[in-house]
């Protein structure tokens, strides 16, 4: 069975600052028709940083959606048309004040592809140089380090539930042995 959904129609709800949200009419795989509620986002990139010791670099802030401080890699969102390496150098020395000379990428993930287009392009950083933050005038966040092990015992016992910082961190625990 073909299992593509074709667009019949589609209605404009929101156009924000960051996201686009459109309702959609498609027509199913057997013929009948549906409704698909789909946000448009520019996508972000994470950058998961480990300096000589192996920690991991970690910023903590308030997420509102939650209404909880969460602990993250360092993170942004792409400007339309941003090249997405340019946006991780950019965001690792905005939001740690950490930059290096080259980063790996550790793929992509789409972290709500139910009824979102984000793509998250994710990186290593090692080798880091330091300098200082450039945080956004409206960017509130602390940074530490955390040993890698202790990241993937929190990650694996659940208290970590950040998608992009799970999957960085499983992705390097597998990729680098660490």
């Amino acid at each position: 069975m073909e299992l593509f959904e074709k667009t019949l129609d589609q209605i404009s709800k929101f156009e924000g600052r960051v996201i686009h949200v459109h309702v959609d009419t498609v027509e199913l795989p057997n013929g009948r028709t549906s409704t698909r509620e789909i946000v448009n986002h520019p996508g972000g990139v994470g950058i998961l940083a480990l300096d000589k010791d192996n920690q991991v670099l970690v910023v903590r802030q308030f997420r509102y959606a939650f209404g909880r401080i969460l602990l993250e890699i360092p993170a942004g969102k792409l400007e339309r048309g941003e090249d997405p390496y340019a946006a991780a150098m950019r965001e690792l020395k905005e939001e740690t004040g950490a930059s290096c000379e080259k980063l790996i990428s550790l793929g992509e993930i789409y972290p709500t592809p139910g009824y979102c287009d984000e793509i998250i392009r994710l990186y290593l950083a090692r080798d880091l140089q330091w300098g200082d933050m450039h945080l956004d005038e409206d960017e509130f966040l602390t940074v530490s380090r955390v040993p890698f092990q202790e990241m993937l015992d929190r990650v694996l016992a659940g208290e970590i539930r950040d998608a992009k910082t799970c999957t960085a961190i499983l992705k390097a625990k597998l990729l680098l042995d660490l």
